[in-house]
């Protein structure tokens, strides 16, 4: 077994067991802290779910409605000039509101074209370039009750764009 292996196997173990050790040594009631701490996290988990409720309603909608398929209709002919298969454009677009629609739409581009197709590998990377933005905004931001966020969507959202472009770029130097 290589360092590495035997280090990522018992990291998260020895953390645990420092923690444990830590607090019993500080005499603290371990066990009723991390039961506060279930019950905190319960209660976020329930908070969260009007606004993860939203986020799937609105992608629902985006998808049903056949706008995404207008809109990649309308700008197919410019990202063509430029070598930008039309194909990876719903990817782009539905990544910043959800991970798993933009991974499901992910997985159907390598199922389609290969893993190994430019297509499919500006899928992994654009996937991993970028972050779902509106819906951490939307969740997170949402739960602890920030209402002010303009500037974190611009900057999330230049972000996911620079990630993009990066994408084809790096895809396109590496893979073509």
């Amino acid at each position: 077994m290589s360092l590495i292996t035997t280090i990522s196997t018992w990291l998260i173990p020895c953390i645990i067991l420092l923690v444990l050790v830590t607090a019993t040594w500080k005499r603290l009631a371990t066990y009723e802290i991390f039961v506060e701490g279930g019950k905190e996290g319960v209660k976020m988990a329930v908070s969260l779910l009007p606004f993860l409720l939203g986020m799937m309603v609105s992608i629902a909608i985006l998808r049903g409605s056949g706008a995404l398929d207008a809109a990649i209709d309308f700008i197919s002919p410019a990202l063509s000039a430029v070598g930008i298969p039309s194909e990876i454009v719903p990817l782009a677009i539905v990544r910043p509101i959800s991970g798993t629609a933009a991974l499901s739409m992910m997985t159907e581009l390598i199922s389609t074209y290969g893993p190994d197709s430019f297509i499919g590998r500006l899928a992994s990377t654009m996937q991993g370039s970028t972050d779902t933005t509106l819906y951490i905004i939307t969740v997170y931001f949402g739960a602890v009750g920030i209402r002010r966020m303009g500037d974190a969507l611009k900057v999330g959202l230049v972000a996911d764009f620079i990630g993009i472009i990066a994408s084809i770029v790096v895809v396109s130097i590496v893979f073509l």
